[in-house]
């Protein structure tokens, strides 16, 4: 049986010689997330922010960008990590307990129509920068974990 190697679906080797943290850096600069942290923000209104809602979310963009399999993985990194926990916006010193993103998720899933425009504009940029963007797609399905 021949086994043909597999395509890879896009070069980032710009992008794999940065440190995790400037990948990260990348990922939050650019993400046009404003709109949904003004709506989580005005929902929660003036209560207590021992974890701010931009942390929060910022730990969750943080979790994929490092490939975290679950929130205790996060946790756990954020714990280990200052660094990280600053640059989502954590002031102390441990990682929020699971209980504030179980709480974060229930919020998040209540506005899903503007995660969803997130990413509508990320693909929008997309389009706008490389003028091929979409035109053509065929993949085996090995090659993306479902």
């Amino acid at each position: 049986m021949a086994i043909m190697p597999q395509q890879r679906l896009f070069g980032w080797e710009e992008i794999e010689g940065l440190g995790d943290l400037e990948r990260l850096r990348l990922v939050l600069e650019h993400m046009p997330d404003e709109k949904l942290m003004r709506r989580l923000e005005l929902k929660r209104g003036q209560g207590r922010d021992d974890y701010p809602l931009r942390a929060v979310w910022n730990s969750v963009l943080a979790g994929i960008v490092y490939q975290h399999p679950s929130v205790e993985s996060l946790r756990r990194e954020l714990n280990r990590n200052g660094q990280l926990r600053a640059m989502c916006g954590f002031k102390g010193d441990k990682a929020p307990p699971q209980w504030v993103y179980s709480r974060f998720f229930v919020k998040l899933f209540a506005h899903m129509e503007l995660v969803e425009d997130i990413f509508a504009v990320l693909g929008q940029q997309c389009y706008k920068e490389l003028s091929n963007f979409g035109r053509n797609l065929a993949i085996d399905g090995k090659a993306i974990d479902s």
